[in-house]
């Protein structure tokens, strides 16, 4: 059952934190914000997905993120926007989301509008602490975001079936966090999970929907593609 309005005011104020932490600090933040995301049924059909990507720049010293604002149906751009933040937290596995976050926030509030979803190259609950670049970029808009990232951080899977479609369960202890899902014939497959406010199997659906002709679902594509592309034209 979707949360009240009132709880969902709640979670967005506890998200509202500061981004100069520790790492240390950053792992139990991690650990608190994670029991806000919400696996619910999207409220309707997106009429707008977004994807975003980052790049860095300045040998590390600065981020680029792009994002974009693509039609769901025939999956054209209809806008996009690039943004480019100094780079102040230290690389650390598994806190992703504390180095490219702030970038990725202002790129999609410089859109003409926010997605109805979005996809984050990224992971969403496939994540140690249950709360990966998906979850943490989710949270902080209350809008529905879907996981995909191009390899495993944690959690174990079969091998999906060869052909498009096929997909394997990924659990950790136990525990479902995400999909295996491959979106090409004979090709690696994506590593698919809740971000915020979406199922498991919407956010699967709409991934192949979205990877028609290519491996990754055209929003993560075309910010892939836009965010490099930005980062040769800084030189």
């Amino acid at each position: 059952m979707p949360i009240s309005i009132s709880h969902r005011a709640r979670i967005l104020y506890r998200m509202r934190h500061s981004w100069d932490i520790t790492p240390r600090q950053a792992v139990a933040l991690q650990r608190e914000l994670a029991a806000n995301v919400r696996s619910e049924p999207l409220p309707s059909a997106p009429r707008t997905i977004g994807g975003t990507d980052c790049a860095f720049v300045r040998g590390g010293q600065g981020i680029l993120a792009v994002a974009v604002l693509l039609d769901p149906d025939t999956l054209d751009v209809l806008a996009e926007s690039v943004v480019e933040r100094d780079c102040t937290f230290p690389y650390v596995p598994g806190l992703l989301s504390f180095r490219e976050a702030p970038a990725v926030l202002a790129a999609i509030e410089a859109l003409p509008q926010r997605p109805d979803l979005l996809m984050v190259d990224g992971q969403g609950l496939a994540h140690p602490r249950r709360f990966g670049l998906a979850c943490h970029v989710g949270c902080w808009l209350d809008l529905p975001a879907i996981g995909v990232a191009k390899s495993r951080l944690c959690g174990q899977h079969l091998e999906p079936p060869c052909d498009r479609g096929g997909r394997a369960t990924l659990r950790d202890g136990g525990e479902v966090i995400g999909e295996v899902v491959r979106t090409r014939t004979g090709v690696r497959p994506l590593y698919v999970s809740i971000g915020h406010r979406v199922t498991l199997e919407e956010a699967v659906a709409w991934t192949l929907h979205a990877a028609r002709r290519y491996r990754l679902p055209e929003p993560t594509r075309q910010a892939d593609q836009r965010v490099a592309r930005a980062k040769r034209e800084r030189g």
